[in-house]
């Protein structure tokens, strides 16, 4: 019998940062072989820039026709990295794309995120409200992925800035050998759960980007990339940093890390809730613009209040 594969999600599942002769590889693309000892049909839905709300409009009817028995649903990064982020909002269009596709028998494939600051060193005024940010997408995925009993992998955990191999020129995305890693290990994750797989993905052999390389995509790609991160990030972001260095100048900067916890966790809490209702409907398509230690929360409270992002005094 052949298996059905398809792959939703941003440039991390599209395979940017995996080169091959005619566009990308991938994680995704490496571990669809070894999803069984028999033929598999490998569908990359994936696009770059994707939000988790493209994900719902553009990416799930197709998947959901195709009835695939596996489907990875890795989504978020993006969303951190817009000015108008809204949590809760991406939870319930990430949670609706999980349940539709758990309610056809897919069995979705799931990630936490690395912290993109982290990543790219930034420094901690402009870091800390990015990785609040994940920290809180990265805890949504996790306890929606035990809800709907998805192969999760805690992405996350990987050595990113430890071992240099495993990120592309860009900081931001896997390289081959990253791609390679995040493949083996969801492979691994289904062998254990019991999955029928097959052999695990062949470790190709590659080599680490260059410092010339660095220099190349800065001037080829990199440029652009911060001039369109300049006008939906950086403004809100610089708000927010300004925020942060007063917090961390008074101390009270985990008041802001505690309010958030508060508010991740009542999310949790309303969207894996025993009787609630279908987190989201499915929206009309229209066409929208292009471009992890598991996550600890607060217990969560009664009425958990409002996040504290006055400045401090």
């Amino acid at each position: 019998m052949t298996v059905r594969f398809a792959a939703l999600g941003d440039s991390l599942t599209e395979g940017v940062g995996d080169p091959v002769p005619g566009g990308w590889r991938g994680w995704a693309a490496l571990l669809a072989p070894s999803l069984s000892p028999g033929p598999v049909d490998f569908r990359n839905l994936a696009r770059s820039g994707a939000l988790s709300r493209d994900l719902l409009v553009s990416q799930l009817p197709t998947a959901l026709a195709l009835r695939p028995q596996y489907a990875a649903v890795v989504v978020g990064g993006n969303d951190t990295l817009r000015a108008p982020f809204d949590l809760e909002r991406t939870s319930r269009q990430v949670a609706a794309v999980l349940s539709s596709l758990t309610a056809v028998g897919t069995v979705p494939l799931t990630a936490c995120l690395p912290d993109p600051g982290r990543l790219l060193r930034l420094p901690a005024p402009l870091a800390r409200p990015l990785a609040r940010r994940m920290r809180g997408i990265n805890a949504v995925v996790h306890a929606l992925s035990e809800h709907h009993h998805a192969v999760h992998l805690h992405l996350a955990d990987l050595p990113w800035t430890e071992q240099r191999t495993l990120l592309s020129v860009d900081r931001l995305h896997p390289s081959a050998v990253g791609h390679q890693l995040i493949a083996r290990g969801f492979h691994t994750l289904l062998a254990e759960a019991g999955h029928p797989v097959g052999p695990p993905p062949v470790e190709l052999s590659v080599r680490a980007p260059g410092p010339g390389a660095n220099l190349w995509w800065m001037a080829t790609q990199g440029t652009r990339w911060v001039a369109a991160r300049s006008t939906d990030l950086l403004p809100g972001l610089v708000a927010l940093a300004a925020i942060e260095a007063r917090h961390l100048l008074r101390g009270s900067a985990r008041r802001l890390d505690q309010a958030e916890a508060r508010a991740t966790s009542a999310i949790i809490s309303r969207l894996t809730a025993p009787t609630s209702t279908p987190p989201l409907p499915l929206p009309h398509p229209r066409t929208t613009s292009p471009l992890t230690a598991p996550p600890q929360t607060a217990p969560p409270e009664a009425a958990p209040p409002k996040a504290d992002t006055r400045p401090a005094g």
